[in-house]
Parts: C-alpha cells; sequence; structure tokens
C-alpha cells in the first residue's frame, strides 16, 4: 500500500500496490502495521457498504461525536464518487478547511479520515458502491452532521441533479469552536 498524506492533517489518500500477472492482480488494501507506523488507527469494528443507484445522490456530511469518534478508510468498489471530508477538530491547524478525492472502482484509490473528521460523497455515476471500514460501531446518540452546503465550509461540489435525503437537508449552520 502507498500512504500518502493530503493537505489536513491526519487524512491520506491510500493506493493498492497491484502485484500483475497474466490472470489480474493482486493488492493489499488494509494494513494495521502499515497504519500504526504511520500513527494511524489500524482498528475496525464495523465494515459498512452503501449503495447508491443514481447518480447525484449525495450523502453526509457525518460524523460521530465523542466519545464515540470513529476513523474511516472509504473506497469506491464500483462507479465512482466526489468523496468530501471537513476536519472539525478545533485545536487542528486544518480546522474547518475541506478537501475532496474522486474514489472509483477503476482507480482503487481509498480515503483514510481521522477521527474529527465529517464524511460525505456525492455519486458521479449510477449504480454505485462504497465500503467503509470503521474504527468503532456506530452509536446513534453520537451521530452528528454538518450541512453540505454550509457557507462555512463552501464546498465545491459537482454541478448535478442531486439527491439528499431531508436529514442531510436540515443540519443546522455550523458554528465554529474557535475564531477562525
Amino acid at each position: 500500500m502507498k500512504i500518502s498524506p493530503t493537505r489536513l492533517a491526519g487524512a491520506h489518500i491510500v493506493e493498492i500496490e497491484p502485484v500483475k500477472d497474466e490472470r489480474g492482480f493482486f493488492a493489499r488494501t488494509w494494513s494495521a502495521d502499515e497504519l500504526s507506523s504511520m500513527a494511524l488507527n489500524p482498528s475496525i469494528a464495523q465494515c459498512s457498504i452503501s449503495f447508491n443507484p443514481r447518480k447525484g445522490t449525495l450523502r453526509g456530511m457525518h460524523y460521530q461525536a465523542a466519545p464515540n469518534e470513529e476513523a474511516k478508510m472509504v473506497r469506491c468498489t464500483s462507479g465512482a464518487i466526489y468523496d468530501v471530508i471537513v476536519d472539525l477538530r478545533p485545536t487542528s491547524l486544518t480546522y474547518c478547511q475541506w478537501i475532496a478525492v474522486e474514489l472509483t472502482g477503476a482507480n482503487h484509490k481509498m480515503l483514510y479520515i481521522p477521527e474529527g473528521f465529517a464524511h460525505g460523497f456525492q455519486t458521479l455515476a449510477v449504480d454505485t458502491e462504497v465500503f467503509y471500514q470503521i474504527s468503532v460501531n456506530y452509536q446513534p446518540a453520537s451521530a452528528r452532521g454538518v450541512r453540505w452546503n454550509d457557507p462555512l465550509f463552501a464546498i465545491d461540489w459537482p454541478n448535478d441533479d442531486r439527491a439528499i435525503s431531508e436529514r442531510d437537508q436540515s443540519f443546522p449552520d455550523y458554528t465554529p469552536v474557535r475564531k477562525l
């Protein structure tokens, strides 16, 4: 695996290093030792998938509050997504900043999202499936979100006819914990 930092502290792009032959290829997508060596959370308590038949489906921006903060490794197994994370850690130098990464079934890239980040995505293709490896079990009482179009973050989403849940549209404006 090739693990490269992003401009957001603690968030990384993970790329496979395929070993190819006439049958195709084989590659690791998870290594607790490699993640630990980079001070990334190697725990997996839960794996989940999201299937989205419609292009333009927007899910997010979700996170779990303390004490149930979660690290995630996200991979698009089929189709394509515009994957977005926002740093919500008040002590971080990249607090309230966001990045987006295109993850596709073809590029095999993954996004490591540390604790304290909100996560969401918009599908770029029909029949898109997303696979999550999550460090802690889902705790409904800790589920939180920030609105996908909150002006504080000014996320540059792809233009599309979006499908967004009522819940994801109703998150209030985010109030920073510290002055930006």
